[in-house]
């Protein structure tokens, strides 16, 4: 096959500015979050940030002029959306909360349809449950549920295919399928789930034929039993895998044209094994690595195929199973036209002769090429970032780290351009969750930041981290104070003796979990890192058993017993604020006022701790109307500036380290 041409590259000066970018250069909102080409290849649509929401934007392709722009009313911004055809969009609604509150936030129960003019806009669902402000007329009156896209239906041009939620039926069998007229908002009830929590899954023909069924009272939160459903000829759905009697989980994940079906087995051991099915639920394994879960799949371009599995133990890395379809070729060729970045294909028209490719790095944020395969050349669209000059941004460099009690832990060191890695001022990035999150290579606005100050930026997944299956992810529970810290402390004492940290120069910092963290180590390993900042943390156990939404539920609050401990005691030694008098290093504090997730109020108990202990925060920050990790701009700039300035003071290559004496003995 001849090589690919790269038409309109960008360029970038090597050379390095006299001073650093500024703080706002790293806490801008992308230009774009998702991009869809519409099935005819005519269009782009994509959601692009206007501060705190998210408005939906379509472009022409020939020359990305503006078709049309949607925003919503009050602070709702556009979320998922979907080509219905080649000319009308469908899109629901959420409301930002908190960097970290969830992956992807919550929908609130609106359902729109609006065509690519930005004419014939239309509310076809509402959930009468949700309170927010009306924005277009409903089409029908309100009911109660939500109505989740399951698949668009490429060859229905009037008509897609939802699963219908209702949360308020508790008891009742509340997921039903249904086709939704993208015009006029009518329903006709497709299939009802044969169990109370189904996820469905469609087969080659866009039918969904499979629903992936889970107990909600099961206590196991890791490795909960999934029962797979067939639908048969008679509309019935028959059992081909019991979860609970095997002891495994099956999942489809996708279908082949060919009529393969794809899935994912979970022994609730070792990692993910990615395989197919045969009708009677019988698995057969194509794909497993002992030490990574499958992290995402390389399809072909129509999504028609999956081609090879891709995990990230270190950087992204894809293993092809399927060597004969012809997108492998192409894949291949436009991986080569660049080197050390991750390629993979976006979306393409139906037909497939258009394909949007995505092309990102650990320097760079991310950027779009319109491939076409008439010409065998591929366009650039835009960037993601594009105040962002990748040549002058900091390497991420895997690391591998061998923890005192025998595990391989995986992890990151961000080094500042130009720098040689060596003896450095270190910031210990400690990620949330813990359980399932984990860090991964690519482009991290914060650490950049951190790097463009100077400073090494260390980032582990300690023991619980997720992708290393279930087995790895259980060590978190009951270890938040123990066995993760020792990871951490482990992680950061390799760092020194690699010679990557001056050992006089070495700070902790973390969000949610990180924030907890940020805390705990400097009271375990005293003498260690020279100062610590902690945003929206969980810092005693009894106010996140009490106040914070996991605990509004059972089954959350079965996950915090689990995690931090069955009784008041255990917790108590586990939460930081009972361990202020051994926190004697400075302190810097962060956290939203309309935090859920890690209210603010255990921001004041660990403040009032660490005053009672005589070692005072240096600051607090308690940003109005912020939640879990702030979302606006100016609320970024002004925590890290503080936290720049916090770092410098203590560690930074112009100072000497500051130490908070010990508290006087009685």
């Amino acid at each position: 096959m001849s090589g690919i041409v790269l038409a309109g590259l960008p360029l970038f000066a090597a050379a390095q500015p006299a001073e650093p970018p500024p703080i706002r250069d790293f806490v801008r909102y992308p230009s774009y979050s998702e991009v869809l080409l519409s099935p005819t290849g005519e269009y782009l649509a994509m959601t692009v940030s206007r501060g705190e929401k998210d408005v939906l934007v379509v472009l022409q392709t020939r020359d990305l002029a503006v078709a049309s722009v949607t925003e919503l009313p009050g602070d709702n911004s556009v979320g998922r959306f979907y080509w219905g055809n080649p000319k009308r969009l469908v899109f629901n609604a959420y409301v930002k909360t908190g960097r970290y509150a969830l992956v992807r936030p919550p929908e609130l129960g609106f359902l729109y349809a609006i065509d690519v003019d930005g004419s014939r806009q239309r509310m076809l669902f509402r959930d009468a449950k949700t309170t927010l402000e009306r924005g277009m007329q409903s089409a029908h009156e309100e009911r109660e549920g939500l109505y989740e896209v399951l698949d668009p239906l490429p060859d229905d041009e009037e008509n897609i295919l939802v699963r219908i939620l209702n949360p308020y039926m508790s008891g009742k069998k509340f997921n039903r399928l249904a086709l939704l007229n993208i015009y006029d908002g009518r329903t006709r009830m497709f299939a009802v789930a044969p169990e109370l929590a189904c996820d469905f899954a469609l087969d080659s023909a866009k039918r969904p034929n499979f629903a992936m069924c889970e107990d909600p009272d099961d206590e196991n939160e890791v490795h909960p039993a999934i029962d797979l459903y067939r639908r048969g000829d008679k509309m019935q759905w028959d059992r081909i895998h019991a979860g609970k009697a095997t002891g495994h989980a099956l999942r489809v994940v996708g279908a082949a044209t060919d009529g393969r079906v794809y899935a994912v087995r979970d022994d609730g051991v070792g990692t993910y094994e990615f395989g197919v099915l045969d009708d009677q639920g019988g698995f057969r394994s194509l794909f497993r690595d002992e030490n990574a879960d499958p992290v995402g799949y390389l399809t072909s371009a129509t999504g028609d195929a999956i081609l090879g599995v891709v995990t990230a133990s270190a950087k992204p890395k894809i293993t092809m199973i399927d060597e004969t379809h012809p997108d492998g070729e192409l894949y291949a060729s436009l991986a080569a036209a660049f080197p050390d970045q991750f390629v993979e294909f976006s979306n393409a028209s139906s037909k497939g002769d258009l394909i949007v490719v995505s092309v990102r790095s650990d320097r760079n944020p991310g950027e779009l090429y319109l491939y076409d395969r008439k010409t065998a050349k591929a366009r650039f669209l835009m960037r993601r970032m594009q105040w962002i000059e990748p040549a002058k941004m900091a390497s991420v460099r895997p690391v591998r780290i061998a923890s005192r009690d025998g595990l391989t832990l995986h992890g990151y060191l961000t080094v500042p351009n130009g720098s040689s890695g060596k003896n450095l001022p270190l910031i210990v990035n400690v990620h949330g969750g813990p359980m399932g999150v984990r860090d991964d290579w690519g482009f991290h606005a914060e650490n950049q930041l951190l790097a463009s100050r100077g400073y090494l930026v260390l980032q582990v997944n300690f023991r619980g981290s997720g992708g290393r299956g279930a087995k790895f992810e259980r060590m978190a529970y009951g270890q938040w104070h123990a066995g993760i810290i020792d990871d951490i402390v482990d992680a950061t004492r390799w760092a020194v003796a690699q010679r990557h940290a001056d050992k006089d120069r070495i700070c902790i910092y973390g969000a949610s979990f990180g924030g907890y963290a940020a805390m705990m180590a400097p009271a375990r390993e005293q003498g260690l890192f020279k100062c610590a900042f902690g945003y929206v943390g969980a810092y005693d156990a009894e106010i996140q058993m009490q106040d914070s939404d996991t605990a509004q539920s059972e089954r959350g609050r079965r996950y915090i017993a689990m995690a931090l401990g069955d009784s008041k005691s255990v917790r108590a030694a586990a939460s930081p604020v009972n361990h202020a008098d051994r926190i004697r290093i400075p302190v810097y504090l962060a956290a939203g006022q309309r935090d859920a997730r890690c209210p603010p109020q255990n921001t004041e108990a660990m403040q009032k701790a660490l005053t009672a202990a005589g070692n005072p925060p240096e600051g607090v920050i308690l940003q109005a109307g912020e939640g879990h990790g702030f979302y606006k701009e100016d609320s970024n700039v002004r925590l890290y500036t503080e936290m720049l300035a916090f770092f410098s003071k203590h560690i930074g290559s112009d100072r000497p380290p500051v130490a908070v004496a010990a508290p006087a003995k009685e």
